[in-house]
């Protein structure tokens, strides 16, 4: 039976001191888990990524930051997830900071993280594994990453694309 294919945003926050903030999700997938928070795109009205990444940010924070404001830093797909459904996932980091902790939504309660704080926290495994590496590496840059998730559970990745953040030129 093919599945079907769910394409999403995830949207890395960070504060003025570099904090990352992440939901503790009350809901499926990854309840208990903590991870950017984000959504799905609207693909009946045709919404980009940038426009989901927008209204996701006003309908769980309450903060209104235009679709230009978002640097897309990278793309995953994952075959077969849980079985269920094949995702495409858009990474974009928001420009501007958020320097108060959102309150509680229906999706879970939100946190701002130190990076290293991050090995402490309950994270799915594949962000713990993959994903967040890619992204610390690739932030100002970009990534385009495949995961094929077999039935035993076993993942197998694969990174298709890569283009560090680019060096700053010296001042002379």
């Amino acid at each position: 039976m093919p599945l079907p294919y769910k394409i999403a945003t995830l949207l890395y926050v960070f504060n003025d001191r570099d904090e990352v903030l992440l939901l503790e999700r009350a809901q499926e997938p990854n309840r208990g888990l903590w991870s950017p928070p984000g959504g799905k795109l609207k693909t009946e009205t045709g919404e980009s990524p940038h426009a989901c990444a927008a209204r996701e940010l006003e309908e769980e924070l309450g903060w209104r930051v235009p679709a230009g404001e978002f640097q897309l830093t990278g793309l995953v797909s994952e075959h077969g997830y849980a079985g269920q459904a094949h995702w495409l996932m858009f990474l974009l980091e928001v420009r501007p900071r958020l320097n108060q902790t959102p309150p509680p939504h229906r999706e879970g309660r939100f946190g701002f993280w130190r990076r290293d704080d991050l090995s402490g926290l309950a994270l799915p495994a594949t962000d713990r594994e993959q994903i967040w590496p890619l992204f610390w590496r690739h932030r100002g840059g970009f990534f385009a990453a495949h995961c094929h998730i077999h039935p035993d559970g076993r993942n197998e990745w694969s990174c298709l694309q890569t283009s560090p953040a680019p060096q700053p030129v010296p001042v002379r």
